[in-house]
């Protein structure tokens, strides 16, 4: 444990500053300023001795929360960088990006605000960096065995590093034309600048992972030669199929999904040439969806140079604290103002969108939308309350449905479940031996750090199927972790 009277004689929850809005919109770089010691070691020498820590029950990965807070507190950040790493393999990316289940389920949280672990813990990894601590591990021994993981987001990076380490040779293949999947082209640089994933990414060359991008398997390789090539395959593809809004107007030019608008936004930064890229710049922009991915959009309009930002959700406005039928340690559903929605906008709730309206060029001009009420347990619009909001751009933010399937149903008859993801069993494996799927391509949109978890329970899997035994380190079955998302 940390600091025994920690909690007692500091209180308070403490931050990082987030940089003015009128600077920060001017940029892309991240929100926050840079983290002052003295506070991270007060915020970690917060963390009391609760007896049985439930922010392990609340992080999927089962992160050692109290010992690297302890080892935070005391200012041994390499024994901290070690004891963080040894249940997370990218804690750079989940320090930022997480919406830190855990920290619902500190014990701490029941009587007062808990302990800022999502802060301590990119604190770590930042330090680590900064001073070298993050070497290449690579394996000491080959294994002659090879594996091809499908997808280079969280999940098939987790997979392809752990798998390397225990001696096999991997390959990872990406469709797109740079490794990172929504880490590179779907997160704003505002929220992780691209300099963490390619420091990781050099970290996994170096250790002998192969990085395979512009390569779509279904299409350039058929999953059949794949199969054939390597000795086991991961399938970690995401679920990438955006979920549509089928109504009135849905094909006019200015109404896109909002990965296709990140997605520009991030080649643009990165140096590429976007030929009519979809662009903020002087419109009125409604954003459909109000999860992170919606946040993601009204970040970049505001960067951009948006005329206005209204971002819509069609329920009801959370509840400012915890609900009463989402106890701790849940992880509940509460109002949430993120950096993106203290730049500005507007944000409306009970909200549907019935139409999409179009100027006399054909285009869009604004939306209808009426009062969302609620009918046998269904979302209506409701008669006589229709309004129309201006709108230039319109971007759908409403989650995804799944994964792609079809090239694998045809190539691999792989079969799907009833909510369109790649069936598996426990043991992460598919109905075709030597064929696995972790993160979302097999559980459907969830979190990264569900993805990170998966990526390496399913290695475990791997290397147990390859050798017939493994030392891989698996995190709790999904099952066993009732409170986390």
């Amino acid at each position: 444990m940390a600091d025994p009277k920690g909690f007692l004689k500091v209180t308070e929850r403490e931050l990082p500053k987030r940089r003015p809005v009128p600077v920060r919109i001017m940029d892309w770089k991240e929100v926050y300023e840079q983290g002052d010691p003295a506070q991270l070691r007060r915020q970690a020498g917060r963390c009391m001795d609760c007896g049985i820590p439930f922010c392990h029950q609340g992080c999927p990965l089962g992160n050692l929360i109290p010992e690297w807070n302890d080892l935070m507190w005391r200012g041994e950040g390499r024994a901290a960088i070690e004891r963080l790493h040894a249940t997370n393999n990218f804690p750079e990316f989940t320090g930022r990006l997480c919406p830190a289940p855990c920290e619902s389920a500190c014990v701490l949280g029941i009587n007062q605000p808990a302990v800022t672990i999502k802060q301590v813990e990119v604190s770590i990894i930042d330090q680590a960096f900064g001073n070298g601590w993050v070497q290449p591990q690579p394996p000491g021994r080959l294994t002659g065995k090879t594996v091809a993981v499908v997808g280079s987001g969280p999940a098939g990076l987790a997979a392809a590093q752990q798998l390397t380490r225990a001696g096999h040779t991997v390959a990872v293949f990406e469709r797109d034309d740079r490794i990172g999947g929504l880490l590179r082209y779907g997160i704003p640089d505002f929220k992780m600048e691209k300099k963490h994933l390619d420091l990781r990414l050099a970290q996994m060359t170096a250790e002998g992972t192969r990085f395979r991008a512009g390569v779509d398997i279904g299409v350039d390789i058929t999953w059949e030669q794949l199969r054939e090539r390597y000795d086991a395959v991961v399938v970690a593809t995401g679920a990438i199929v955006p979920r549509d809004l089928p109504i009135p107007g849905r094909d006019l030019p200015g109404v896109h999904f909002a990965m296709e608008y990140l997605t520009q936004s991030n080649r643009h930064l990165a140096g590429d040439q976007v030929f009519d890229q979809i662009t903020a710049e002087g419109k009125h922009v409604v954003v459909l969806g109000g999860g992170d991915t919606g946040a993601d959009c009204i970040g970049t309009a505001h960067r951009q140079g948006a005329l206005s930002v209204t971002n819509l959700a069609i329920g009801k406005e959370p509840s400012q604290s915890r609900p009463g039928d989402q106890p701790w340690p849940m992880h509940p559903t509460i109002f949430e103002v993120q950096s993106a929605h203290e730049e500005g906008g507007q944000r409306q709730y009970l909200a549907s969108t019935v139409e999409f309206l179009a100027n006399d060029a054909g285009e869009v001009r604004a939306i209808r939308v009426a009062e969302t009420e609620y009918l046998d347990g269904r979302r209506v619009p409701k008669a006589g309350t229709e309004r129309e909001i201006p709108a230039d751009l319109v971007l759908l933010a409403l989650g995804f449905t799944g994964p792609e399937t079809r090239a694998l149903d045809e190539q691999l008859q792989l079969p799907v479940t009833d909510r369109g993801n790649i069936a598996r069993d426990g043991d992460y494996s598919t109905s075709q031996p030597g064929v696995y799927v972790a993160g979302d391509a097999g559980r459907g949109q969830s979190l990264i750090v569900w993805a990170i978890a998966e990526g390496r329970a399913a290695a475990s899997a791997v290397d147990r199927y390859l050798e017939g035994d493994t030392d891989l380190p698996s995190p709790i079955p999904a099952h066993a972790r009732a409170f986390a998302i």
